[in-house]
């Protein structure tokens, strides 16, 4: 009887399996979208970040939920990928928040501030200080729901075709620089140029460049500018990170069953990890080899610098003073930023400078 009661149980136990099925399938609808790129397919790091999401997604949906990635051109350029989820052309977008600051000032926060944060200052600020309330407030009136996926790091301050010694070298300097850096910069006398990634080195090479900035050696190295200005400037002081995002059509967004919302935004999570320490992985090696091929490393001029953090400060104000939404923000944005500089000087920077200043 044991031995019978056994059995009808387990023959039971597989017909429930077999009912349950169908209904889990079910639960697990067919989801295609369509992703354009900011940037082109050279750039294993930043266009990779987007193809690595799309991977982990259909993984972890048994490929019910497929992400189709475009490089920057397929379907649109890779600065009008907002328009293109904004009006539902593209599900969505990988791109950074810094190419849209002529619609507004604000979107500088979601990608990185001139002499603002570190990775880890920016990622405790999105995840943990309110940046990511802030910068959603500002991306749902462009009908877009953003997800930070990726980062540069610390990036270089660029390749110039001749030295910069002093600010007054910076006049007439047409100069490849996008976000609130160009802005800055042209206080400075600077011209600067927005030109997405694979339009950059034909614009150096025909000489309607002076200077370019991109982001750091290993992606600098494939795009090949070392080829036509030799002078290798540090640091960025315009992005001591760059956080790379998705960019989701609200309607879409809100319309993905819940599992597929906490699955896509756990696969950016893993690319912001995955793209920040493949370029600290690649960034050194790169260097070298730059160097090797005839890079000559400069530091920015210190009065460079100090020009720059002086007039990047008082655009903040003034923008402050004018747009309201600008100024909800930079006080956050101001307030935490000075907590975590109190923080990282007394245990984080003590610590790096000391390892530094011992390697031989």
């Amino acid at each position: 009887m044991k031995r019978r009661a056994f059995l009808t149980g387990t023959v039971t136990a597989a017909a429930v399996g077999t009912v349950a099925s169908p209904a889990v399938a079910q639960s697990m609808p067919e989801v295609r979208w369509r992703l354009a790129s900011s940037y082109p397919k050279s750039l294993d790091t930043l266009y990779g970040a987007g193809v690595q999401i799309a991977k982990r997604v259909a993984e972890a949906t048994d490929n019910k939920f497929q992400i189709q990635v475009f490089a920057a051109g397929e379907i649109v350029g890779g600065l009008q990928v907002l328009d293109a989820v904004q009006n539902n052309t593209v599900e969505c977008a990988y791109t950074l928040s810094s190419y849209f600051i002529g619609k507004d000032p604000t979107f500088m926060f979601e990608a990185s501030v001139p002499f603002g944060f570190n990775v880890r200052h920016h990622n405790a600020w999105m995840y943990h200080g309110g940046g990511l309330a802030l910068t959603r407030d500002l991306m749902k009136t462009y009908n877009v729901y953003n997800i930070p996926a990726g980062n540069t790091g610390a990036q270089m301050g660029g390749w110039f075709r001749n030295e910069i010694k002093s600010v007054e070298d910076l006049k007439g300097l047409k100069f490849r620089i996008a976000g609130m850096g160009g802005q800055i910069l042209s206080r400075l006398g600077v011209v600067p140029q927005v030109v997405a990634g694979g339009d950059i080195y034909p614009g150096l090479e025909r000489g309607t460049l002076d200077a370019v900035e991109w982001a750091g050696p290993y992606d600098d190295e494939k795009l090949g500018f070392q080829k036509v200005a030799k002078y290798y400037y540090y640091p960025g002081f315009w992005e001591g990170s760059a956080q790379t995002s998705l960019y989701v059509n609200l309607e879409r967004w809100n319309a993905l069953p819940p599992h597929y919302k906490a699955v896509l935004e756990a696969a950016c999570a893993e690319a912001n990890v995955w793209c920040v320490s493949k370029y600290d992985a690649e960034n050194p090696d790169a260097l070298r080899r730059l160097i090797g091929a005839g890079a000559e490393l400069r530091a920015f001029p210190k009065d460079v610098m100090d020009a720059a953090y002086k007039q990047a400060f008082a655009l903040y104000g003034e923008l402050a003073a004018s747009n309201p939404r600008f100024k909800t923000v930079y006080d956050a944005w101001n307030a935490f930023r000075d907590k975590e500089l109190a923080w990282f000087r007394v245990a984080e920077l003590p610590y790096d400078y000391y390892v530094y200043s011992q390697r031989t």
